[in-house]
């Protein structure tokens, strides 16, 4: 929606670029960051500036927008809440409303809806971690973005422990996605509120209609209250949990933890039911796979957790009773989503183990061959604090001989020494770190990661490259960095080391500039051809420019991708490769860059569908189309494609012939990876639990418990495990390092 006469050329030192829309409190526009970031930028109406209470509701949105800003929500970039017209400005999430996707495509079914009620269950576990409560949860305020549902507007949201205003004569909210306890007693609302308007969220998305729809939002009102919903439309599968969500009472109600665990448990297709309405295909998380057993005098640390048996009765007995068993508040302690101590950690492995401790059958253990521990190793565990310790992040770690040099969010980088986690050096950043922007690389002698400047610091780069040197952590040189690879190649990686010289993308987006990696010394630049914005992209030894026009970038909407060999000598390009795309960039296999090709449903990416291998040197690209799309997170080790599902489904791909190799259901939900070596591959989740699977066949060797609370069923991160030898380092949320031997991996409990 293009920008309308009288309405600002710029908010805050930010120009706008178009009109997102407008609501009853502000107007949202689309504006960019001087490094090209796109944001969303809400703009109150003149008319509440003078309202002293509207302001203070209006800090208390930018605070709890601050607090909950992670993989859920859109992340708080800048505010102004005193300015003469407040306004604050929010990562730009791409995608359509829930409410305009209903209104346009009709109401969700299957695997799609129950993706969308994992996702909003996380994002309000998210959110009442960090003692928020959201109190408007309804379509209009869920975006669809290709990376999951996102919640957005905490408008009237409020601490916890937070007086609430009071606000004479008003009703704040939208009545058919409202809790009773909202209509009736706004002081007394609490995190089960926000669960109540998830159960008419997910009623509606199932439906397209609210099961207390009714013509005047008075009498909507009073169905709230009064009246039990109308769920007759909503699958069976899914009805059982919305119905425990719409409890009157909140204390009948599951948390958001509770909740999560109900949905996950629900079969991967809610339309496959059988004729008893019990679901004829299951995904189990191995952390919510248990029943929940009220002990004698339950320990709340430590909850009790058994197997689960499995289902055997009819979908009344079976999915019913068991459904309501699992969230009754008498037996809540007793909820998987727990941070594990770091002494725990392994479920007990199957023959073929690595053996030793880790309970396998040692006569068919897979022993690693040429791989040893650092000199001195023994597990260990770490946290590396930074520069923004609010908005912590995950790290990612390159092994350099005995260094692991690690950085990412608000640390450029620091050195960790290999066999027990101690630091050497830390170099922190003060900004607000870009999602997904870690570690550019090191060489014998400098590392290389991203700085961000400080919100009160607007003459200082908004990014910046950094060369450190490697002893010392001594800063040697930085330059600015452009930041538009995410939307050019589907992936972060705005500065590439290849051997001792380091490649960026100038902070004006028009250009590589290529310098020594220590030196900082500049030896050769290369513009962008006209009219595009281009990545670097490394194909083993050689690199290549991955280009895409200006108006497809703007659009984020990359169909016709061009590559251009670089020469690594001069930075001349050469001459381009036309890529059928959209399409992501995602290693390499027998000196052929592989690029998985995305499937679009309608706007929207879906998945990858196919192969596109690119011989830089004869400019050939050969297509290998795969017999299904395949939704998550890419990867490649060994000439192999891997894609990690959000519940924990991993596929192995030939991407010569398209065919698939295995396919494998693991415990670890949003898993990146892999990471190959000491005769496994590795996948890691967010919250540290880690999957090693047997390359040939994906027979899982064995699973870590998670180390640390953590945001699960993320698409598109990086690889979180590195390996030292046959030590196995994993990067966890929170800045969170450990280790330990691949032969020996924490035992469970």
């Amino acid at each position: 929606m293009s920008l309308r006469a009288g309405d600002p050329a710029e908010i805050g030192g930010y120009p706008l670029e178009a009109r997102l829309g407008s609501g009853g409190m502000g107007t949202v526009f689309l504006a960019r960051t001087s490094s090209g970031r796109p944001v969303a930028i809400k703009l109150i109406h003149p008319q509440f500036a003078a309202d002293d209470e509207f302001r203070i509701r209006f800090r208390q949105e930018v605070a709890a927008a601050r607090q909950v800003s992670g993989a859920f929500t859109a992340a708080v970039v800048d505010a102004a809440p005193e300015a003469e017209q407040p306004w604050m400005a929010t990562t730009y999430i791409q995608g359509h409303t829930l409410a305009r996707h209903i209104a346009t495509k009709g109401p969700l079914s299957g695997a799609e809806l129950r993706r969308l009620a994992i996702g909003l269950a996380e994002a309000l576990r998210d959110i009442h971690r960090v003692g928020v409560v959201h109190r408007d949860l309804k379509p209009s305020n869920v975006v669809l973005s290709p990376e999951g549902p996102r919640v957005i507007d905490f408008g009237i949201s409020r601490a916890v422990d937070q007086q609430t205003l009071t606000i004479t004569g008003r009703v704040i909210g939208t009545p058919p996605f409202m809790s009773p306890e909202q209509l009736q007693a706004p002081r007394d609302v609490g995190p089960r509120s926000d669960v109540f308007s998830l159960g008419t969220l997910l009623a509606y998305s199932a439906t397209g209609h609210g099961p207390f729809d009714a013509e005047s939002p008075y009498i909507a009102a009073y169905q709230v209250v009064h009246r039990e919903p109308s769920l007759e439309d909503v699958p069976v599968a899914l009805r059982t949990v919305v119905e425990s969500c719409l409890a009157k009472e909140p204390n009948g109600r599951p948390s958001a933890d509770e909740l999560l665990v109900l949905l996950r448990d629900l079969p991967t297709d809610l339309d496959q039911i059988d004729a008893r309405g019990v679901g004829t295909s299951r995904t189990r998380d191995m952390a919510t796979e248990h029943h929940f057993a009220t002990p004698a005098t339950p320990a709340p640390a430590t909850p009790t957790i058994t197997p689960a048996a499995p289902d055997t009765g009819s979908a009344d007995t079976a999915i019913g009773r068991r459904l309501r068993r699992r969230w009754r508040p008498a037996v809540a302690a007793a909820v998987a989503v727990t941070v594990a101590a770091i002494g725990g950690g392994v479920a007990a492995l199957t023959t073929g183990g690595f053996g030793g401790n880790s309970g396998g059958d040692k006569g068919n253990s897979r022993a690693v061959q040429g791989a040893a521990l650092p000199d001195g190793f023994k597990p260990w565990h770490e946290t590396v604090p930074g520069g923004r310790e609010d908005i912590p992040d995950e790290l990612r770690c390159i092994a350099h001989g005995d260094a692991l040099f690690c950085g990412g969010g608000s640390v450029v980088a620091t050195r960790i020494r290999a066999k027990d986690g101690s630091r050497v050096w830390t170099a922190k950043s003060p900004g607000v770190p870009v999602n997904g922007m870690h570690l550019v690389g090191a060489t014998d002698d400098t590392v290389l990661g991203y700085r961000f400047a400080a919100q009160n610091a607007p003459q200082d780069p908004p990014s910046e490259v950094v060369a450190l040197d490697a002893k010392t952590g001594r800063e040697l040189w930085s330059v600015p960095s452009g930041a538009q690879s995410t939307a050019v190649t589907g992936r972060t990686q705005d500065a590439i080391v290849t051997g001792s010289v380091v490649v960026t993308v100038d902070a004006s987006n028009s250009r590589f500039e290529a310098r020594n990696a220590h030196s900082g010394q500049i030896t050769w630049t290369s513009p962008f051809p006209a009219g595009t914005q281009c990545a670097p992209v490394p194909v083993g030894p050689q690199l290549v420019a991955m280009c895409a026009t200006n108006t497809e970038v703007n659009a984020f909407a990359v169909r016709h991708p061009t590559l251009y060999p670089v020469d690594r000598a001069s930075g001349a390009l050469g001459r381009p490769i036309e890529v059928n795309g959209p399409a992501v960039p995602t290693g390499v296999a027998n000196g052929r860059l592989v690029l998985l090709q995305v499937h679009m449903e309608g706007t929207d990416p879906a998945g990858y569908n196919g192969v596109a291998r690119v011989d830089p040197a004869s400019r050939k690209v050969t297509y290998s189309r795969w017999a299904k799309t395949y939704a998550g997170t890419p990867g490649m080790a060994d000439s192999t494609v891997y894609v990690s599902g959000q519940t924990g489904l991993i596929t192995a791909l030939d991407p010569a012939t398209g065919r698939k190799k295995w396919s494998r259901q693991t415990g670890v939900e949003g898993a990146a990876g892999p990471a190959a070596g000491a005769g496994a591959l590795y996948f890691s989740s967010a919250t540290g639990r880690v999957v090693a699977l047997a390359p040939d066949d994906g027979k899982p060797l064995w699973t870590t418990d998670p180390q640390v609370d953590g945001l699960t069923g993320q698409q598109g991160a990086s690889p979180r495990v590195t390996l030292a030898g046959r030590a196995v380092i994993v990067a966890a949320a929170k800045n969170t390092l450990f280790a330990f031997d691949a032969q020996k991996p924490p035992k469970s409990g």
